[in-house]
C-alpha cells in the first residue's frame, strides 16, 4: 500500500506521520506537495497537523484552496482512505468533506496533553484493529479543537453511526465530546488526537498504530489475492 502525506505550507507534523507510515507500519510513503494536482498514484491520503498557511485566516479556510485538495476529493470519491489528523482534520471541515466546523478550545488556551478516547465505532476501516467501547490513549495538541454543528447534523452522525471517538473528559468543550468522525461512505476521516504520535512504546503509548493497521488490513482484504 501507498501513502501519501500531503503538505501544507505551516504543516508540523508530517514527519511524524512519515515515520508511522514507514517505521512503524512498514508500507511506502512519499510527502506530496500543495500544489500537486493529482494523486491517483497513491492509495491512501494523510493530512498531518500543523498550521496551515499560518492559520491567518481560520484553521484550514486557505489550504481548503490548495490545488492538492480537489485530488484530495477526488480521491474520497472514488473510496480512497482519507486521514485528517488536527489541521487535517480542521482542512477536511472547511473542504465540506466532513460536516461541522472548529472553533476554539472553550477555555482559549492551547491543549498539550496525553487524553483518552473511547471507541464508539469499531467498524470502520480505521478502527477495525480495535474494540467497540475500548478506551486508548491518544495525545492531543490544539488551539482549535471545539467541534461544532448543528442539530441536525448531530442527529444525522448518531444516526449514521459517524461518531468515531469521543474524548472520555470534556478537554476542549467539543459538542457531545466528539473527538473524531467519519463521512457517510466511510471512508474520511478527520479526528483532533494525533495517532500518529502514539506508535512507538518510547513516547509511551502504541495505542494509534492499530489504526494505521486497520487502514493496510482494510486496504489488503480488497487489493490482496493471495490464492
Amino acid at each position: 500500500m501507498k501513502f501519501a502525506v500531503v503538505v501544507f505550507p505551516g504543516s508540523n507534523c508530517d514527519a511524524d506521520m512519515l515515520h508511522a507510515i514507514k517505521d512503524e507500519l512498514g508500507e511506502e510513503v512519499e510527502y506530496v506537495s500543495h500544489r500537486t494536482s493529482t494523486l491517483t498514484d497513491y492509495d491512501g491520503i494523510l493530512l498531518p497537523g500543523g498550521f496551515s498557511y499560518g492559520d491567518y485566516l481560520r484553521s484550514g479556510a486557505i489550504a481548503r484552496f490548495s490545488p492538492v485538495m480537489k485530488a484530495v476529493t477526488e480521491a474520497a470519491a472514488a473510496g480512497k482512505p482519507v486521514l485528517g489528523v488536527c489541521n487535517g482534520f480542521q482542512i477536511l471541515l472547511e473542504t465540506n468533506l466532513l460536516p461541522g466546523a472548529m472553533k476554539q478550545n472553550d477555555r482559549l488556551k492551547f491543549i498539550c496533553q496525553n487524553v483518552t478516547l473511547h471507541v464508539e465505532n469499531s467498524e470502520t476501516m480505521f478502527t477495525s484493529l480495535y474494540e467497540e467501547g475500548e478506551q486508548i490513549d491518544i495525545p492531543v495538541a490544539h488551539m482549535e479543537g471545539n467541534y461544532e454543528c448543528d442539530e441536525a447534523t448531530l442527529q444525522q452522525l448518531q444516526q449514521n453511526n459517524q461518531i468515531v471517538f469521543r474524548y472520555t473528559e470534556d478537554i476542549n468543550g467539543s459538542k457531545e465530546r466528539i473527538a473524531g468522525i467519519v463521512n457517510e461512505q466511510g471512508n474520511v476521516l478527520g479526528m483532533m488526537p494525533h495517532p500518529e504520535r502514539a506508535v512507538d512504546s518510547l513516547v509511551g503509548s502504541v495505542d494509534g498504530l492499530r489504526l494505521f493497521k486497520s487502514i493496510l488490513l482494510n486496504w489488503r482484504e480488497k487489493h490482496v489475492v493471495t490464492s
